[in-house]
C-alpha cells in the first residue's frame, strides 16, 4: 500500500504562480495587478498573493472587500482594490478605507457611502471609478457618467476622496479581433477625456483582463489585471509561457475486482463490460468535482487515463481500471499541469463543456491545500 499521500489534496505551486506574473510582467510597461478574489481562484488567497507579489505584481485586486481585508489582516501591504460591495455593507467599506484598500465606484450612492466612511475614519478615501463601455455588469453607464465625475471632483476638492483609477473590463477580450474591444476602447477613451474636463486624472487607467494582458498591448494603458492566467491558464489559445498550479490528486480508497455485468454508482448508469478492477476515488461534488462529470471527467491512475465510471457522488467516484494494477493508496490525479501525461484543468472543461476557470475555483475547502515552490519575497 501506497502511504504518504493525502486523502485529497490541491497542490499549489506557488513557483509558478510567482513565474506567470514575472512573464506576464516582462510583456509589459504597465503595473501589474495580480487578481486573487475567490480565495486566489481556489489557490488560497494569501499564498498566492504573495507568491504574485514575489513575481513582480505592484497590486492586488479582489471582488469582495472581506478579501481585501484578509490580506491586510495577513500583513500584505501592497495597494489593494476591491470592487463588488453593496448598499449593505458601509461597516465594511469604513473597514476597507481604514485599511487603505481602494474601492472601485461607479455609482452616486457608491460615492457617498465611501465620503461617509471617510468622514468617520478621518482619513482620505481612495476610489477607481468605473465606467461600462459594453460589458453591461457593474460600472457607470455612460449617460450617467458625467454627474459621477463632476461629483467626484467636488469631494476630491473637499479632501474626502481621491480618484485614483478609471477603470473597466472587457466582454470579448478572450476572443482577439472581436468588434465589441475596438468599441469599448472607444468608449473608454471618451470617459476618460470626460473625466479630465471634470478636473478628474487618474494616475492609472486600466481595462486589460488576462486575455487583454496577453495579446492587447495597446489596452495596457497604465495598470494590467490579469486574473485567471495568474495561476497558468490562458482565456485564449497559445502558447504564452505560463505553467498551470495546480494539482488535484487523492489516494485511492478501495480497489476491487467486480465481475462483468456489475452496476457502478447510482442509477447504475456504468455497467462494468467485463471483470475488471474498480478504483474508489474519496473526492465527489462536495470537493468541487462537477456531478455532470459522470462518466466523461478525465482520471489519471498509474501513468494512464481513463474516465469515471458511473455517477459523481457527493464525496466519491469510482474508475473502472480494466488490468491497471492499483493498490489503496496509490496517487489518482483528476487534473495537473499536464507534463506526466495527466489530464489539465482544460481537459476537464473540454469534457464537461464548461471553462477552466469553474474548474479551479469549485475546489471545496474539505481538499487539503498543499503549498510547494515557495519563491521567497515578502508583502
Amino acid at each position: 500500500m501506497t502511504v504518504g499521500i493525502p486523502r485529497t489534496e490541491a497542490v499549489v505551486d506557488l513557483a509558478a504562480v510567482a513565474g506567470n506574473v514575472a512573464t506576464m510582467k516582462a510583456g509589459t510597461t504597465a503595473e501589474v495587478m495580480a487578481v486573487v478574489k475567490a480565495d486566489g481562484y481556489g489557490h488560497g488567497l494569501v499564498p498566492s498573493a504573495r507568491a504574485a507579489i514575489a513575481g513582480g505584481a505592484t497590486w492586488l485586486g479582489t471582488a469582495i472587500v472581506a478579501e481585501a481585508l484578509a490580506l491586510r489582516a495577513a500583513g500584505v501591504t501592497v495597494p489593494l482594490l476591491a470592487w463588488l460591495w453593496t448598499p449593505g455593507e458601509a461597516d465594511t467599506v469604513e473597514r476597507a478605507v481604514a485599511a487603505d484598500v481602494d474601492l472601485s465606484v461607479s455609482s452616486t450612492w457608491q460615492l457617498a457611502a465611501v465620503r461617509e466612511a471617510a468622514t468617520a475614519t478621518g482619513r482620505t478615501a481612495r476610489v477607481h471609478l468605473k465606467i461600462d463601455t459594453g460589458l453591461s455588469r457593474n460600472g457607470a453607464a455612460a449617460s450617467d457618467w458625467p454627474e459621477l465625475v463632476t461629483a467626484v471632483a467636488k469631494a476630491q476638492a473637499e479632501g474626502s476622496v481621491e480618484a485614483v483609477g478609471v477603470w473597466s473590463h472587457f466582454a470579448y477580450a478572450d476572443e482577439p479581433g472581436h468588434p465589441t474591444i475596438a468599441r469599448q476602447l472607444d468608449v473608454f477613451a471618451d470617459a476618460l477625456a470626460a473625466a479630465a474636463r471634470a478636473g478628474v486624472e487618474p494616475q492609472l487607467r486600466h481595462i486589460a483582463n488576462s486575455a487583454a494582458t496577453l495579446t492587447l498591448p495597446a489596452a495596457h494603458f497604465d495598470l494590467v489585471r490579469p486574473g485567471i492566467a495568474v495561476y497558468g491558464l490562458p482565456p485564449v489559445a497559445g502558447d504564452f509561457g505560463l505553467v498551470p498550479a495546480m494539482t488535484l490528486r487523492a489516494a485511492a480508497a478501495s480497489v476491487k475486482r467486480v465481475a462483468a455485468g456489475e452496476g457502478v454508482s447510482y442509477g447504475h448508469e456504468y455497467v462494468t463490460p467485463r471483470e475488471t478492477t474498480l478504483v474508489l476515488v474519496p473526492l465527489g461534488y462536495a470537493d468541487g468535482v462537477p456531478r455532470h462529470a459522470s462518466r466523461v471527467g478525465p482520471v489519471w491512475v498509474n501513468g494512464e487515463r481513463f474516465r469515471i465510471a458511473g455517477r459523481v457522488c457527493m464525496d466519491q467516484i469510482v474508475v473502472d481500471v480494466g488490468e491497471l494494477a492499483v493498490a489503496p493508496g496509490d496517487e489518482v490525479v483528476l487534473f495537473g499541469p499536464g507534463a506526466r501525461g495527466e489530464p489539465t484543468a482544460q481537459d476537464w472543461a473540454d469534457a464537461i463543456d464548461t471553462i477552466h476557470y469553474e474548474i479551479v475555483t469549485r475546489v471545496g475547502p474539505r481538499v487539503t491545500r498543499t503549498y510547494v515552490g515557495p519563491p521567497g519575497g515578502t508583502a
